[in-house]
C-alpha cells in the first residue's frame, strides 16, 4: 500500500492522544508519540507519508508482519460466526488453537491455559507452580523481563521493577550467564556456564530448596539484551530443578513462534520445562492472546482439584481464530525456516561486518530474527555507551542514535545500551538489507561518542 499524506488528520489523532491517552512506562508530558496512519508487511507509515521499516516487530510480536490477509480474513470470518463466548465452553477456534500449539510445544506440554497476554501467563504459571509444590518462593534472573503485572514485574530483573518492588512477592533474583559482562570472572563459555550453574545451586541452598516453587527464565532473554545461553546451561537448570523438586518455567513470550528460527527457543537447547508461557507471536499480536503450556504432571495436580484461577476472555474466539490462521500461515509459508535462514545467512554476517567497522559496537549476539548489538564507548574497557538506566542528558548518545535510525527510515528497538534487530520473521531479504543499511548509517552517529 502506498502511504497517502494527510497531515490534518494526523494532527487531530495526535491531539486526541495527548489529551486523553495515558501511555505505559512513560512520563506523560515528556513523550511525543508518532501518529501512525497504517501498516503492512514489514513497514508502517505516518500521516505525512513517511514510511518506516519496522525493526521492532511492534513490540517483538508481529512475527508475520502487519495485515497478513489470511489472518485478517480469519478474524473477519470468526467475527461473522461467533465474536465471543465464555471460557467454560468448548469452542472450535479455542480447541483448534490449543491443539496446534500443543503439537509444537516440546515434550508433554499438551494442556494449554489461555490468557490475554504474556504477563498474566506468567502470573498463572507461578500460581500453578506454587499450588503444585506447596512452596512460596520463585527464583528469576537479573537481566530479565517478564511483564508489568504485580508478580511478573517483581520477577523482572531490570529497573522497571524497582517502583513496584516491595520485597514481599516471594521473588529471589540470581545472575544468569552473560559472558560479555560476566559476573563470574569467566573467560570462556564453558566457565560461564559452570560458574552460573554453581551460583544458582548455591543460591538455592542458602534460600532453602524446600521453600522454592519455581525457577523462571526467559529461554533467550529479550529486552534485557538477547543473551543466548551457553551450551549446557538450560539443561543444567533442568537437572537442578529435578534434583530439588522445583518447577522449571520457561518464558517464551518473546522468543516463541519462530522468532529464533525454531517454533520455540527451547528446541534450540533440547530442553523441556514443566511450564512454558507464550503470547506475542502466537497470533502476531493481531488480537491479544497468551497462555501457559502445561506438563502432564502439573496438569494432573488439577485433574480432580479445581484450579483456582481464570479470566473472562480466556481463549477468546477472535484471538484463537487469529492464532489458528497465524500458525497455519507460518507452516505453509515456511516462516520459521525463513527466520533461521536469514539469521544465519544474512543478519549474522551483516551485523558482524558492521561491528568490524563501527567502534561503537561492542558485541553482536543472536539467532534467527532475534539479535542485539551492545553499544559501547570503548571496546577495550567495554564501558557502555550510556550509564545503566540513563535518562535525559545522560542518554544523549542513544537518543542521537535512535534519531539517526528514524531519519534513515528505520524504526529501531532500543533498550539501554542495546539496539535490537527483530524484524518480522517473514521479512524479505531485500527489506532486511535495506534495514541493515539504515542501521549502518545510524551507527556512524553512535561512533561519534566513542573514545
Amino acid at each position: 500500500m502506498t502511504p497517502q499524506p494527510d497531515p490534518e488528520v494526523g494532527a487531530a489523532v495526535k491531539a486526541a492522544d495527548r489529551a486523553h491517552v495515558f501511555h505505559s512506562w512513560s512520563a506523560q508530558e515528556l513523550i511525543d508519540p508518532l501518529a501512525v496512519a497504517g501498516a503492512e508487511g514489514s513497514y508502517f507509515w505516518d500521516y505525512d507519508g513517511k514510511r518506516y521499516l519496522d525493526f521492532t516487530s511492534g513490540l517483538v510480536y508481529t512475527n508475520i508482519g502487519y495485515q497478513h490477509p489470511k489472518v485478517v480474513a480469519a478474524i473477519q470470518e470468526q467475527a461473522a460466526r461467533m465474536t465471543t463466548f465464555a471460557p467454560a465452553f468448548a469452542v472450535e477456534a479455542r480447541s483448534e488453537a490449543a491443539r496446534l500449539i500443543a503439537e509444537r510445544t516440546p515434550g508433554d506440554l499438551d494442556k494449554i491455559f489461555f490468557t490475554n497476554g504474556g504477563a498474566d501467563a506468567i502470573e498463572h504459571a507461578l500460581r500453578m507452580a506454587r499450588l503444585h509444590t506447596g512452596r512460596p518462593k520463585v527464583l528469576s534472573a537479573y537481566r530479565s523481563y517478564h511483564g508489568g503485572t504485580q508478580q511478573a514485574v517483581n520477577l523482572t530483573g531490570d529497573p522497571r521493577r524497582w517502583a513496584s518492588d516491595g520485597a514481599a512477592a516471594g521473588v529471589v533474583h540470581f545472575w544468569a550467564p552473560f559472558l560479555y559482562r560476566s559476573r563470574f570472572y569467566a573467560e570462556t563459555e564453558e566457565q560461564e556456564c559452570a560458574r552460573a550453574l554453581e551460583h544458582l545451586e548455591t543460591t538455592i541452598a542458602f534460600e532453602g530448596p524446600a521453600t522454592i516453587a519455581a525457577i523462571v527464565l526467559e529461554t533467550i532473554p529479550g529486552t534485557a539484551g538477547i543473551m543466548v545461553p551457553p551450551p549446557g546451561y538450560l539443561a543444567g537448570v533442568r537437572e537442578i530443578c529435578d534434583k530439588y523438586g522445583i518447577v522449571f518455567v520457561l518464558d517464551e513470550v518473546m522468543a516463541g513462534f519462530g522468532r529464533t528460527g525454531e517454533w520455540f527457543a527451547a528446541d534450540l537447547f533440547d530442553v523441556t520445562p514443566d511450564l512454558m508461557t507464550f503470547a506475542k507471536g502466537v497470533n502476531s499480536g493481531y488480537v491479544p492472546l497468551g497462555g501457559v503450556a502445561i506438563s502432564g504432571a502439573i496438569a494432573e495436580t488439577f485433574a480432580k482439584r479445581p484450579y483456582p484461577g481464570g479470566l473472562t476472555y480466556s481463549g477468546h474466539p477472535l484471538a484463537c481464530a487469529a492464532a489458528v490462521a497465524t500458525i497455519q500461515v507460518m507452516a505453509e509459508e515456511g516462516v520459521v525456516e525463513n527466520a533461521a535462514r536469514l539469521g544465519t545467512d544474512v543478519v549474522g554476517p551483516a551485523l558482524r561486518e558492521l561491528a568490524e567497522r563501527h567502534p561503537s559496537v561492542g558485541e553482536v549476539r543472536g539467532v534467527g530474527m532475534f539479535w542485539a548489538l551492545e553499544l559501547v564507548r570503548n571496546r577495550e574497557t567495554r564501558e557502555p555507551l550510556v550509564p545503566y538506566n540513563a535518562a535525559g542528558a545522560a542518554n544523549a548518545p542513544m537518543a542521537a542514535f535512535g534519531a539517526a535510525a528514524k531519519a534513515a527510515g528505520l524504526w529501531p528497538f532500543i533498550n539501554m545500551n542495546r539496539t535490537h534487530v527483530v524484524p518480522p520473521c517473514n521479512v524479505g531479504e531485500a527489506e532486511l538489507k535495506e534495514g541493515l543499511a539504515a542501521l549502518d548509517t545510524a551507527l556512524a552517529v553512535a561512533d561519534e561518542y566513542t573514545e
